[in-house]
C-alpha cells in the first residue's frame, strides 16, 4: 500500500466485561445470573447515603459519605443510582470519576450558581398547552407520560418535575402516570394536524409498564398525521439489564416499532450516554437484541466538565457508540439549571472539542453540538450564534423558525472568566450592562424581546 496509512486506535472496541460488580462488598457473592437482571437492579437501587454505605462499606472513608450527604442537601435531584452504575465507578479515585460526577453530588465539588440560572431553564411549562405536553416546534411535541426514572441524573433539566421533592427545589410539578392526563394529551395531538413527531420522555420511558409502552405507542401511531415516534430513555446506559431480562417490556417496544414499519412510519429509541466508561459489554449485548429486532437507537449526550470535555473523551465516546450500533445525534451544551454549575463548560471549549470530533468517523455518526436555548428558543447549532463575547461569556442566538423576533442568551460558567469579569457578574447593574452590550453587538434593538429576565 502506497503512502502513509493512519492506523486508528482500537480503544473503542475495548468494552469492560466480566463480573465487575464483585469488587463492591455488597455484591461480591452475587452471580452474573442474578446481577444481570432488571429485578436485581431495581431491588438494589441506592436511594440514600445509608444504603450506599451498606454497598460500599469501607471502600471509601466516612468523609466521603458526609460530603455526599451535604451535596444531596444542596442538589435539585434526589439520589437514585443502580448497582450497575455503582459498579462502574472507580472507587479508588471517586472524586474525579466521570460516572460519580453525574450521579453522586459531593458538596466539596459544587460551585455557586450562575446568576442567570433558572429551574425550568428551557421554558417547557410556558409552552405546555396541557399538563405533560410541550408543543414548541411546529411539527413536534414532547410528551411526558411519567415523572420517574430508573436512575436520577443530578443535572436533570427537568428537575422541576422529575423525582421526589428535595430540600433544594421544594414541591415539584407532579406528572404521575395517569390515563386521563394521557388522554388529554392525545386529544390535543389529534386536534393539531401540523404535529408529525412525538417524543415520549418523562421522566424516562424505561419506567413505563410494558402495557403502557404499547398503549401509548399504538395510540399515537393510530393518529393519521403522526409520522414519527421517539421513545426517550437513559436506560441503555444505567440499566441495560432490562432489555435482556424484561422480555415483556422489550417485546412491547418491538411490537410498536413493527407496527410503525407496517404503517410506513418510524418509531425509534433515543438514549443518553455521556462517558465512554458507561459503554460496557452488557451494553453491547442489550444493543444486539435491539439491532436484531430492527430498532434504531440514537444518542443525545450532554457536554460536561470532568466527564467528556476533552477531545479524546468525546472522540472515544462517539466511536464507542458507533461500535455498539448507537448513532450519535446531539451533544448538548449543559442546560443552565441550578445545583450543577461544576458540570458546565464554556461555549468556546465545546466549539473546540467539536472540531476534533468532526472527521474522526463518518458524518452520519458525528453528533451536532447544540445549545438548547434558555427561554424556549429550541436547539440551535452552537456555531450559529449571532454574537459571542468570550470575555464576558455571553452568547446571543436567534430562533427564526421557532420563535421569530426573539433573542436568546447562553452564559459561560463564571469560573471560566477572568476575576474582574466574575466580579462584574455579582452586581445586578453590571450584569444588565454586559447583556445589553452583547445584544447590541448581535443586532438587537432596545425594544426587542429577550427570552430570559435579567436579575
Amino acid at each position: 500500500m502506497k503512502g502513509n496509512v493512519r492506523v486508528e486506535s482500537e480503544a473503542h472496541h475495548q468494552l469492560k466485561s466480566g463480573e465487575y460488580w464483585r469488587d463492591l462488598p455488597a455484591f461480591e457473592s452475587v452471580s452474573a445470573q442474578e446481577f444481570e437482571t432488571h429485578l436485581f437492579q431495581q431491588r438494589h437501587t441506592v436511594t440514600s447515603v445509608a444504603q450506599l454505605r451498606e454497598v460500599l462499606g469501607k471502600v471509601v472513608p466516612e468523609s466521603f459519605y458526609a460530603d455526599l450527604a451535604a451535596g444531596i442537601a444542596n442538589a435539585p435531584m434526589a439520589l437514585r443510582i443502580s448497582p450497575h452504575l455503582l459498579s462502574l465507578i472507580d472507587w479508588s479515585a471517586p472524586e474525579s470519576d466521570p460516572i460519580r460526577l453525574q450521579f453522586l453530588p459531593l458538596r466539596s465539588g459544587q460551585k455557586a450558581d450562575h446568576p442567570m440560572l433558572q429551574l425550568d431553564s428551557l421554558g417547557e411549562r410556558k409552552d405546555s398547552p396541557v399538563p405533560g405536553l410541550t408543543h414548541r416546534y411546529a411539527d413536534k411535541a414532547l410528551f411526558l407520560p411519567v415523572d420517574s426514572c430508573p436512575v436520577y441524573c443530578r443535572f436533570c433539566t427537568r428537575s422541576y418535575a422529575v423525582g421526589a421533592d428535595t430540600e433544594f427545589v421544594g414541591e415539584k410539578l407532579k406528572l404521575h402516570a395517569s390515563l386521563q392526563r394521557w388522554e388529554n394529551a392525545f386529544a390535543y395531538i389529534e386536534s393539531h394536524p401540523e404535529l408529525e413527531d412525538i417524543v415520549i420522555s418523562g421522566g424516562d420511558s424505561f419506567n413505563l409498564k410494558a402495557d403502557h409502552i404499547e398503549l401509548i405507542g399504538m395510540r399515537l401511531l393510530g393518529i393519521p398525521h403522526i409520522r414519527r415516534l421517539r421513545f426517550a430513555t437513559k436506560g441503555l446506559s444505567v440499566l441495560p439489564q432490562k432489555i435482556l431480562s424484561d422480555h415483556r417490556w422489550t417485546d412491547s417496544l418491538t411490537r410498536v416499532v413493527e407496527q410503525a414499519r407496517k404503517l410506513h412510519k418510524t418509531a425509534v429509541v433515543h438514549t443518553h450516554f455521556n462517558s465512554p466508561n458507561e459503554i460496557v459489554d452488557i451494553t453491547r449485548r442489550a444493543m444486539n437484541v435491539l439491532v436484531e429486532r430492527g430498532i434504531t437507537v440514537r444518542c443525545q449526550t450532554v457536554l460536561q466538565a470532568g466527564v467528556n470535555n476533552s477531545a479524546r473523551a468525546m472522540q472515544l465516546l462517539v466511536k464507542r457508540l458507533g461500535h455498539v450500533n448507537i448513532q450519535p445525534y446531539y451533544v448538548y451544551f449543559h442546560d443552565m439549571v441550578p445545583g450543577v454549575e461544576d458540570l458546565r463548560t464554556s461555549l468556546g471549549e465545546g466549539l473546540s472539542i467539536e472540531k476534533h470530533v468532526r472527521g474522526v468517523t463518518a458524518g452520519f455518526h458525528t453528533p451536532a453540538f447544540v445549545v438548547d436555548t434558555m427561554g424556549g428558543g429550541g436547539k440551535r447549532d452552537a456555531h450559529s450564534h449571532e454574537h459571542y463575547d468570550r470575555e464576558t461569556g455571553i452568547a446571543v442566538f436567534t430562533s427564526p423558525s421557532v420563535k421569530p423576533g426573539q433573542w436568546f442568551l447562553y452564559f459561560d460558567p463564571l469560573e471560566s472568566l477572568a476575576p474582574d469579569i466574575q466580579a462584574r457578574w455579582e452586581i445586578a447593574t453590571e450584569r444588565r450592562a454586559m447583556i445589553d452590550d452583547a445584544l447590541r453587538e448581535a443586532g438587537a434593538g432596545s425594544g426587542d424581546p429577550v427570552a430570559c429576565a435579567v436579575r
